[in-house]
């Protein structure tokens, strides 16, 4: 007998297209949970890099995912990021890096990272209702969802995006070396032998170049409820 279709909304995409806002903002929209893949995979190379963990050693990165107690905090407001405990420590601001983002495509490409976390994340998703957002959500973590997106846009657009929110930071911003690290982590998350960044087959596609947040959201919600 065949699985039955949950009620969970997948929305993937390469780095910089916009599925974090447009994924909180269709959790809203839908009241379910919206579920941040990405900021797990990030706490997790924080982590293993805080302890210097040798991500080319499979023990010491299972030993030391044994160790590891993550939370995700829902954001008080729709367009902020979600919060992160690690081991009782807040590190939402800490993992929200255009460093830590290259470290968290490096980190889930491991197959221990990778299992743990997919494990995580199928157990959210159990009762359905939620939004997840990441690289392989409509692919391997619920291939069974009833509804996937994949959002795109073109490189240098992503990187214009990227830039704009770190000087919103307050952050100083090199945009050339942001699209040089948006190109790199784009061919890092496609080429990795284990769940590649792909268009799932029955997922929509939104390309999001030449459109506003608005316009996505809308482009979204209107599948949804067709």
């Amino acid at each position: 007998m065949a699985e039955p279709v949950r009620e969970v909304v997948t929305i993937d995409g390469p780095a910089g297209v916009g599925k974090s806002t447009i994924s909180r903002r269709v959790a809203s929209q839908l009241g379910y949970t919206y579920l941040d893949t990405g900021a797990m995979y990030r706490a997790v190379a924080w982590y293993l890099q805080k302890n210097h963990v040798d991500i080319d050693n499979e023990s010491a990165v299972a030993a030391a995912l044994r160790k590891i107690v993550l939370k995700l905090l829902p954001s008080e407001h729709e367009d902020d990021d979600v919060g992160v405990l690690l081991n009782g420590e807040d590190i939402s601001s800490l993992i929200r890096t255009p460093e830590m983002s290259m470290l968290a495509s490096s980190a889930s490409a491991l197959p221990a990272v990778r299992d743990k976390l997919t494990a995580m994340q199928r157990e959210a998703g159990e009762n359905g209702n939620i939004v997840a957002e990441g690289r392989d959500t409509g692919t391997v973590v619920f291939p069974d969802a009833r509804h996937k997106f994949f959002l795109d846009a073109s490189p240098a657009a992503r990187a214009a995006r990227r830039a704009r929110q770190l000087r919103e930071r307050g952050e100083d911003v090199d945009e050339k070396k942001l699209l040089e690290m948006t190109i790199a982590r784009d061919r890092q998350d496609r080429e990795r032998a284990i769940a590649p960044l792909k268009k799932a087959e029955d997922a929509a596609l939104v390309d999001t170049t030449d459109l506003s947040i608005d316009q996505v959201l809308e482009t979204v919600l209107k599948t949804i409820r067709r």
